[in-house]
């Protein structure tokens, strides 16, 4: 982002000018953050307003000090501009001002604030999420589903037939016909005195059912299957596995009622069902029961005379659904048998109680009030992340965050879509219940959605608390777990690929040895899951070893060893060391910025910014005390300056007492500039020694500084102690590198200086023989030598660049 800002025109004036221009790759683009830079360093104001009460008067003093004068003020129509987009600006900032959309890679101190007032409202945001899930809760839920499943699975008929004990078609008439049509019909007491409601059933006194209950068959067509010819005498009917596509759709039968006549499952409003076996469709043959017992039995008794059930029939579904006022909730209750084409039946139910009418009590409005709030939030994380997609493009994704915020958001819309259409579909049909009583009350389309709900509702409160750690992971303790996760990705990554290949051929080895005769390896899924089992020590050693006296023992040993001993131990080792490394390196390293240390700056800050305006407070007492009479401004403003104030600050100083404007200060006006000042000083010294009671005590009792030091300190630039070391550490490390590229250029200059007088030896002897007759001295031959050897080290000076190069 580029900010032209002409420092003296906008320190007078303001006048911004902020745009956000394309830059090369890489660079910084802010869109969702303008704004001018943060002003220049200048002296600390006084306690008076820096522009003058009477600007007229004081407009000619200026022109005629400062150069060039007054800028001009900008029209209003440009102020007008200026503050629509300064405050529009600053609205983005403030409201949409994340890690992301401002530049912190260049400062981390405002990278922890910003990442400190994300969590701020990050946690008010959960502790909303939290209200909402579990005030849409309650422990009564489960002592309703308990009751239900106690009254219609667990209680017995007088031949001690339960449902989970029913085995063949014969079982089941014996259930319906006893207590299932004793626990859904109540209308009396005990002692057998009338409930007084009519016909409506009251369960357990407490739980009026909805509508009637409704059984429903889906049955298969014969021949569906082919029959060995060796046995087509014998058998005439072949009834396949269920198969939607072979699923039998002709009336038969009576032929007189819906029992007995195919029905769609568009026609019924029917929804598929995931049975132990198999999936269902929502079709097939039903019957509504009645509202009172008797004619239910009827009922039932016709079915049974009449063979309603067959060799065709895969499964039968007993649905119904209660209301327990007292606690306001729903229970959609369905009892499932299903008939497998090996014979027999296998029983299973589905109890689903929730909470499908959401506002009546107070507590109901109050979680009302937190789901507008979540919607806000939502609203406001929206306009968030588009802000951010916006500014990184396509490099946003490479965060595995931003991921989870977008997974929060879009789990976030759903939910409240599907809240405002369950409302709306409870209240249509709890009206065409209440009109027609009569009629099969149709909840297993909502209880299944709101179960949904539900589940996505836990999954979204599990990924808003793990989105936690991605606020606090500046801190080096905290940011243990996916640093160490990171670093060992690759390594669990390659030994996953392992393990899988071993866990696997173990799963097929047991489904394929123990398949027929064990049910949780009866199928290639319960396998993988018994052996995660196995790792656990949940396993039952017997009933391997009967299905398998030989093969049975040896994969039991062999598993264990190879995948519990020796490659969970490599899995928990790759962990153990990866972790061993990160904490070994995050103990000597120092946090970059710890939330203690920004207190203690802002706290330096307050401290100094007060300091610096009792020192202000002083040097106008001094400027008022070195005069005589009156004051003159010309006279007030010389001995300021002196003490280093900016002009401004004493134009506003003087003018604030000048009430009669002609630029002298009388006794009177001095008297009471001096007396405000004395209040001035007395409550920023009480500021002063509250704010430095417990810590700083030590420029408290620090001299007053004097005008010159001031000067001094002010063109000074500090550093804290953290910088302080790095720079230090720095420093040292290249005294260290200029000391060990001194040491190799001293070798360097050792070596040349060898081979020198090593030519200088080679080549004495050959001068001496052609110089036998020669009458020269030797000190001529040492010149001779001398000069014949400058073009041997000017040739060879090459050869220091490789080591050079090197060095």
């Amino acid at each position: 982002m580029k900010c032209l800002n002409n420092r003296a025109e906008s320190r007078l004036t303001g006048r911004v000018e902020c745009e956000l221009d394309s830059v090369g790759n890489g660079a910084w683009v802010n869109h969702g953050y303008c704004g001018s830079p943060p002003p220049l360093p200048r002296v600390v104001s006084t306690i008076y307003s820096p522009q003058p009460v009477f600007q007229s008067s004081m407009d000619s003093l200026y022109k005629q000090d400062v150069p060039g004068g007054f800028p001009e003020e900008p029209s209003s129509s440009e102020q007008s501009v200026m503050k629509k987009r300064r405050g529009c600006c600053s609205f983005i900032k403030g409201l949409w001002g994340t890690a992301l959309t401002e530049n912190t890679s260049n400062n981390r101190e405002k990278l922890v604030r910003t990442t400190l007032r994300e969590l701020l409202v990050y946690v008010v945001f959960l502790v909303d999420i939290c209200l909402l899930t579990y005030g849409m809760t309650s422990s009564s839920t489960y002592y309703f589903t308990k009751a239900m499943t106690d009254l219609f699975v667990n209680t017995a008929s007088e031949s001690g037939v339960k449902f989970q004990s029913i085995g063949t078609m014969a079982d089941f008439w014996t259930y319906t016909q006893g207590p299932l049509l004793d626990g859904l019909y109540w209308t009396k007491w005990y002692n057998n005195q009338s409930l007084d409601s009519g016909d409506q059933s009251l369960i357990y006194y407490e739980n009026m059912l909805l509508g009637v209950p409704r059984l429903r068959q889906i049955k298969i067509k014969n021949n569906s299957c082919k029959v060995h010819k060796d046995f087509r005498d014998e058998i005439t009917g072949c009834f396949d596995v269920y198969n939607e596509k072979k699923e039998d759709d002709l009336n038969f039968g009576l032929i007189n009622g819906s029992a007995w006549t195919y029905h769609t499952e568009k026609e019924i409003k029917g929804s598929s069902y995931w049975g132990l076996l198999t999936t269902y469709s929502g079709a097939g043959y039903y019957q509504d029961l009645s509202r009172t017992k008797e004619e239910s039995a009827d009922m039932l008794m016709e079915l049974v005379d009449n063979l309603w059930l067959d060799r065709g029939t895969r499964a039968v579904f007993v649905d119904f659904s209660t209301y327990n006022a007292n606690i306001n909730m729903f229970c959609v209750i369905r009892l499932v048998v299903e008939f497998p084409a090996t014979g027999g039946a296998i029983p299973s139910y589905q109890i689903r109680t929730v909470r499908l009418i959401r506002y009546i009590t107070t507590w109901d409005y109050f979680i009302l009030g937190c789901e507008l709030v979540f919607c806000v939030f939502i609203l406001y994380y929206i306009v968030e992340e588009i802000l951010e997609l916006r500014i990184h493009k396509l490099s946003y994704f490479n965060s595995i965050w931003n991921i989870l915020d977008i997974v929060v958001i879009l789990l976030a819309i759903v939910a409240i879509i599907f809240n405002v259409f369950r409302t709306i579909k409870v209240d249509k049909l709890l009206g065409k219940l209440l009109e027609q009583p009569g009629i099969y009350a149709d909840f297993e389309f909502l209880a299944f959605w709101q179960t949904q709900y539900n589940n996505m509702n836990a999954v979204n409160l599990f990924f808003a608390w793990i989105k936690i750690f991605k606020y606090i992971s500046f801190n080096k303790t905290m940011s243990q777990l996916s640093t160490t996760l990171g670093r060992c990705a690759k390594d669990i990554f390659g030994f996953a690929i392992m393990f899988f290949i071993v866990f696997f051929a173990y799963a097929q080895l047991g489904y394929l040895l123990f398949g027929t005769e064990v049910e949780s390896f009866s199928t290639f899924v319960k396998c993988i899951f018994t052996q995660f089992r196995i790792i656990l020590g949940d396993f039952d050693y017997d009933t391997i070893d009967r299905a398998n006296r030989v093969l049975g023992p040896i994969y039991f040993v062999t598993y264990v060893f190879f995948v519990f001993f020796v490659l969970l131990n490599m899995f928990l080792a790759i962990i153990n060391d990866t972790y061993s490394e990160v904490k070994e390196e995050l103990s000597s390293q120092k946090d970059e910025l710890q939330i203690t240390d920004i207190i203690k700056q802002s706290y330096m800050k307050t401290f100094m910014r007060l300091k610096l305006k009792n020192e202000k407070i002083s040097d106008v007492q001094k400027a008022l005390q070195s005069g005589s009479g009156e004051i003159e401004f010309k006279d007030f403003r010389e001995t300021l300056k002196e003490m280093g104030h900016a002009d401004h600050e004493i134009s506003a100083a003087f003018s604030q007492f000048d009430r009669d404007g002609n630029q002298i200060l009388d006794a009177d006006e001095q008297q009471r500039m001096k007396m405000e000042l004395e209040e001035k000083r007395d409550a920023l010294n009480a500021e002063l020694n509250n704010l430095g009671k417990n810590y700083g005590s030590d420029l408290l009792e620090k001299p007053p500084v004097t005008p010159d030091e001031q000067k001094s300190l002010s063109s000074k630039t500090f550093v804290d102690q953290e910088q302080f070391l790095k720079l230090a550490s720095q420093v040292l490390h290249i005294e260290s590198l200029v000391a060990g590229v001194t040491s190799r250029i001293e070798l360097i200059m050792d070596r040349l200086g060898q081979q020198e007088k090593a030519n200088r030896t080679a080549q004495i002897p050959s001068v001496a023989n052609n110089d036998s007759n020669d009458s020269a001295s030797d000190g001529h031959v040492l010149v001779h030598v001398d000069r014949a050897s400058k073009p041997e080290m000017s040739s060879r000076k090459p050869a220091m660049r490789p080591l050079d190069t090197h060095m």
